[in-house]
């Protein structure tokens, strides 16, 4: 399956500059399938070694940081002849021996000429006393579930793709029912690679979900292994609350929700660690709807998003017809889940600054603000064509220097102070 941030990789490998690499992101995103598939491409050998309950690794990256020790020890260790330039060294479930992650400043002060590449969840790293994370030593790349676009790339679109990315909406719109088809599909399925591949080699919605299930499973695993213990019950009571907070008509994260009585003060460590994990994104309320966004932003009101639209489907166990069928039976759900992939498209391009706008005292609702080339961006969320709104319509007047973007189920309209843009064009 093609990942487009697989160009990023290929930068890094050509970079004058080139630190250690570190891949970021959630569990079972696809890091360790893309650095594997990166060696096989792009190099004459790779030595990949696992962390995970691997004692031999650790005591390796125990004794010392030394480079040419080390090296000869993951030379033995792996039976690759590790050599600079033409072998990718990949460490992967590096969470397990975090000194193994230490050490790539030694890789970068001592031994520059060696491509070495990590991956794994960082989760819990900063708990490991007398280790610390190579702050300015290594390079960073984010992997998020795969995009709509990477999508239609597994189902075989290569054509619907390039028309996408070409932006000639005069001629997706033609095409206009085949692609919000394939969108329904991917509302249901999501970006999770092992979820997208099943699907595209059976077709098999039960098997889908069964993945998808799976995956969350894993994640409960990964809160009692990695989160202090104290935290474990509340990391997954703000968890579970997620979907039916999105699938409210307000969708202000309410820690009451959470439990009866209870407070920010009582779940704000759990909710910081399911961001910082790559398993919830959080987008700030601001008071004002104003640049720079970021001095109006409100810490204490927010929505709380999954990381895949697919995920939330089977926590909140939606059924296939739900979503795949044109139907208002879903109707009550589907502002949460067009908002989610909204959010995960965005995210999946490496977009920050994202916010919404509400008042308490009216009715005035933004679902997304962002700046984009010095302006204010407001942006709309309409889960099918019905695209009237209040709100928008009283910000624009309100201030008509700016241009918004609408985002429904409606074909590609310029119109005068805002672009309807169809949700799969997103």
């Amino acid at each position: 399956m093609e990942r487009f941030v697989y160009q990023q990789l290929l930068d890094w490998k050509n970079s004058a500059k080139r630190k250690p690499l570190v891949l970021n992101g959630a569990r079972q995103v696809g890091k360790t399938w893309l650095l594997k598939e990166f060696a096989q491409n792009e190099y004459a050998k790779m030595a990949y070694v696992v962390c995970h309950k691997n004692p031999v690794v650790k005591e390796i990256f125990k004794v010392d940081f030394n480079m040419d020790r080390i090296l000869r020890a993951l030379r033995a260790l792996t039976g690759v002849d590790i050599t600079p330039g033409d072998t990718l060294i990949v460490l992967d479930e590096i969470q397990d021996v975090p000194e193994a992650l230490e050490a790539l400043k030694y890789f970068r002060e001592d031994a520059p000429d060696y491509h070495v590449a990590v991956a794994g969840s960082l989760l819990g790293l900063s708990m490991h006393k007398g280790t610390s994370y190579p702050v300015g030593q290594v390079n960073t790349i984010n992997i998020y579930p795969m995009n709509f676009e990477e999508f239609l790339l597994a189902k075989g679109e290569e054509q619907l793709q390039k028309l996408l990315a070409s932006k000639d909406y005069q001629t997706t719109n033609l095409l206009h029912e085949k692609y919000t088809d394939l969108l329904r599909q991917y509302f249901y399925v999501g970006g999770m690679p092992e979820a997208v591949l099943e699907y595209v080699t059976t077709e098999n919605l039960q098997v889908v979900r069964k993945i998808q299930q799976e995956i969350l499973r894993g994640y409960d695993m990964d809160f009692s292994k990695h989160a202090p213990s104290d935290q474990v019950a509340r990391i997954r009571m703000v968890w579970q609350t997620i979907p039916s907070q999105l699938f409210r008509e307000n969708k202000k994260f309410i820690f009451g929700a959470v439990s009866k009585g209870s407070r920010a003060k009582d779940f704000e460590i759990a909710l910081q660690w399911l961001c910082d994990a790559g398993l919830a994104y959080r987008v700030q309320r601001v008071s004002k709807p104003e640049l720079p966004l970021k001095i109006y932003e409100e810490m204490n009101a927010f929505k709380l998003y999954l990381l895949d639209v697919g995920l939330l489907g089977a926590m909140a166990d939606v059924q296939p017809a739900q979503i795949l069928v044109n139907n208002d039976i879903f109707k009550e759900y589907k502002g949460g889940m067009t908002e989610q992939y909204v959010l995960q498209q965005k995210k999946s391009q490496d977009v920050d600054g994202i916010y919404y706008h509400t008042t308490d005292a009216s009715r005035l609702e933004i679902d997304f603000l962002m700046q984009r080339d010095g302006a204010l961006l407001p942006i709309e969320v309409k889960a099918e064509g019905n695209v009237r709104s209040n709100s928008l319509t009283t910000l624009l007047r309100n201030k008509p220097e700016l241009h918004a973007e609408r985002y429904s189920m409606l074909p590609y309209i310029e119109q005068e102070n805002m672009t309807n843009v169809p949700l799969y064009a997103v």
